[in-house]
């Protein structure tokens, strides 16, 4: 069991039984009383932030990680089936792992499962950016680049993002999976 003086940003602790990230720590030491630590603390399965104060020398529980690195190969139902690159064995993830940029995703993209020290999936990390192909959209016209006027596409996975009017259908996109925003065109 750690204490409270070993917490940093990026640490993963056990707290109220679910994992959770310090995304930012700050130690207190008022003129009056005892010190403490103030936290903002992010769950890992869920995404929920939330502010904790702990007593200055409190024990927590520090939680080790491990990431593997698998390959998206199909959905069946609500579950993601990954291959491991090393083993190749086959897993399925439910959905809600995967987040909101799952509907970026494409046979044969890698994801990066986090397991926690009981060998429990408690997160993933799809990867930034990816390239996708515009499969539906309105024509784009030349020069309509001055504007800032967007239009609705549909890409190769099914998802829909607002691009600006000079994209065509068979664009090849750069796609922000964290935002679901069009970042620019690709060059084939």
């Amino acid at each position: 069991m750690a204490d409270t003086s070993e917490l940093r940003n990026g640490l993963i602790l056990r707290f109220k039984g679910e994992p959770f990230l310090v995304v930012e720590f700050q130690h207190v030491k008022p003129g009056k009383g005892g010190a403490f630590v103030r936290t903002t603390l992010k769950n890992m399965k869920t995404g929920k932030v939330l502010d904790n104060t702990f007593r200055s020398g409190e024990s927590i529980e520090v939680i080790q990680i491990e990431r593997r690195k698998y390959q998206y190969l199909y959905k069946e139902g609500e579950f993601y089936i990954l291959m491991d690159n090393e083993t190749f064995d086959q897993i399925n993830v439910p959905e809600e792992i995967l987040g909101d940029g799952q509907v970026f995703l494409k046979e044969g993209d890698e994801i990066q499962i986090i397991y926690d020290d009981q060998e429990k999936i408690i997160s993933s990390e799809i990867p930034m950016f990816v390239n996708l192909k515009v499969v539906e959209t309105e024509p784009g016209y030349k020069g309509d680049t001055a504007t800032n006027v967007l239009k609705p596409a549909k890409l190769e996975t099914g998802a829909q993002i607002s691009v600006p009017l000079f994209v065509n259908e068979g664009d090849l996109l750069k796609v922000d999976t964290r935002t679901g925003v069009y970042v620019e065109r690709v060059k084939n």
